[in-house]
């Protein structure tokens, strides 16, 4: 059984149905006896930040649907703590933090886009039941990087994450969705 920890990498399994997951990777963020929870890193929102909060009016920054839970609540993912804070994940990876600092520096053009990803809600487990979802082989684990997890090209993100790890999971980046298609 693996390691579960915040930094770990969730990757949907080739042929998960579950709509809110398929094909995608999750960075669990907190992993306790009561539960867990991550966002989803490469599904893009179908809005910008700036649509939905008026302190970033004019900035066009992508938004990435985080999960299915709590889709009223923006997070953030970020590598720059001497300016945010927040907490570390994984080497170099911190979620949260100061949130009006967050908006000066990108008001000031002082934060890039791949320093910082927004998340609209996040993905989130009852206790007991990521382990089950692993003991099910829902789920293929590594551990994340900041290569992976600020990804210029989010939809690359499931491939290049499977590809990484080599041998029978580099194949799966070309199984299909539904087999029974094929």
């Amino acid at each position: 059984m693996v390691d579960i920890a915040p930094g770990l990498l969730l990757i949907s399994d080739p042929f998960l149905k579950d709509p809110n997951f398929i094909r995608t990777v999750i960075l669990l963020c907190d992993h306790e006896t009561e539960g867990s929870f991550g966002f989803v890193l490469n599904k893009l929102y179908d809005q910008k930040l700036d649509e939905l909060m008026a302190d970033f009016e004019g900035f066009n920054i992508p938004l990435y649907y985080g999960g299915p839970v709590q889709k009223d609540t923006v997070h953030f993912l970020h590598k720059c703590p001497e300016q945010i804070g927040g907490i570390e994940i994984t080497d170099g990876i911190f979620w949260g933090g100061d949130f009006e600092v967050v908006a000066t520096l990108i008001k000031e053009n002082s934060i890039r886009n791949n320093d910082i990803r927004f998340f609209i809600g996040y993905s989130g487990w009852g206790e007991g039941q990521l382990e089950e979802e692993l003991k099910d082989k829902s789920w293929i684990t590594r551990e994340g990087t900041q290569q992976l997890v600020f990804h210029e090209q989010a939809e690359l993100i499931w491939k290049e994450s499977l590809k990484d790890l080599g041998g029978e999971y580099s194949q799966m980046v070309n199984y299909p969705i539904d087999p029974q298609l094929n």
